[in-house]
């Protein structure tokens, strides 16, 4: 019996934090194929209202399905906590895995019962994440803030530099002061921070990063339905942005060692266009 091809992954963010999922991914499932979307001509998205948010993910839903995606990934927590429920009804047929703070793991693993967020805006505003509150948090405290700047550091590649450093000392030190013991990474942008926001939290305190299991969902999602294939060939991954490609295709080759094209794509109205 000759297994069928697995579909394509598609994912998408506001920006280059998706490719910490995409690399999670990439990991688990050396063999599969994805398509990844960066819309950097929005981002970032956090500070935006949900029906903009909304549509965007409506429109680049279309897109990477039309480019040959089989199943959906929202590789941003905004827009998770936003789009990811009216997705999934538009688009019945279609399997979407999204972000969400790992509030769960947090509060499971916390000794003290003190539990740190980092997250834009959006996310602390949306209803996944005070369901999640509501429902993990009746032992814990859950400590919140948000941390203006990361995002743009990340998308401009100042990982580790002095203005980066201050930004996440100023936004993690009333969190330490609470003396959490668990701190949640609620923006894919975050993980490329992780070593500086380890170095300024200490080793007392446990940074949990949820790609790792959004890329388990992914497979148990694809295996589920019997579409993740045996194919041991070489995976197969497209890269696009709706900011200038030369930007994606750096960054993706410092954050991820990512070295293939990236394709420019452009809004019109309220589409996707590629640039040929």
């Amino acid at each position: 019996m000759v297994n069928s091809p697995s579909p394509t992954i598609g994912i998408f963010d506001s920006g280059v934090g998706g490719l910490s999922v995409w690399r999670e991914i990439v990991r688990q499932m050396p063999h599969a194929g994805t398509l990844y979307l960066a819309d950097q001509a929005h981002v970032p998205y956090g500070p935006r209202s949900a029906e903009e948010i909304l549509g965007f993910a409506r429109s680049i839903t279309d897109f990477l399905l039309a480019q040959g995606a089989g199943i959906i990934v929202v590789a941003c927590n905004t827009a998770s906590g936003v789009a990811l429920r009216p997705l999934r009804a538009a688009y019945p047929d279609v399997p979407f895995v999204g972000m969400e703070p790992a509030v769960k793991p947090a509060a499971e693993q916390t000794h003290n019962g003190r539990v740190g967020v980092i997250a834009t805006p959006t996310t602390f505003q949306g209803t996944l994440f005070k369901q999640l509150a509501d429902r993990f948090g009746h032992d814990v405290e859950i400590h919140t803030r948000i941390c203006p700047g990361l995002v743009a550091a990340v998308e401009a590649g100042d990982l580790d530099t002095p203005g980066t450093r201050l930004l996440l000392e100023t936004c993690l030190a009333p969190l330490i002061a609470t003396g959490i013991d668990q701190l949640v990474l609620g923006c894919t942008h975050y993980p490329f921070l992780r070593p500086t926001i380890e170095r300024i939290v200490g080793p007392d305190v446990a940074v949990i990063d949820p790609a790792p299991a959004v890329a388990r969902q992914t497979g148990r999602l694809l295996r589920k339905q019997d579409l993740l294939s045996h194919d041991t060939g070489p995976a197969h991954h497209t890269f696009f942005t709706s900011g200038p490609a030369a930007r994606l295709h750096r960054m993706a080759r410092t954050l991820v060692g990512y070295e293939g094209k990236v394709t420019a794509c452009t809004w019109h109205g309220a589409e996707l266009w590629t640039t040929r």
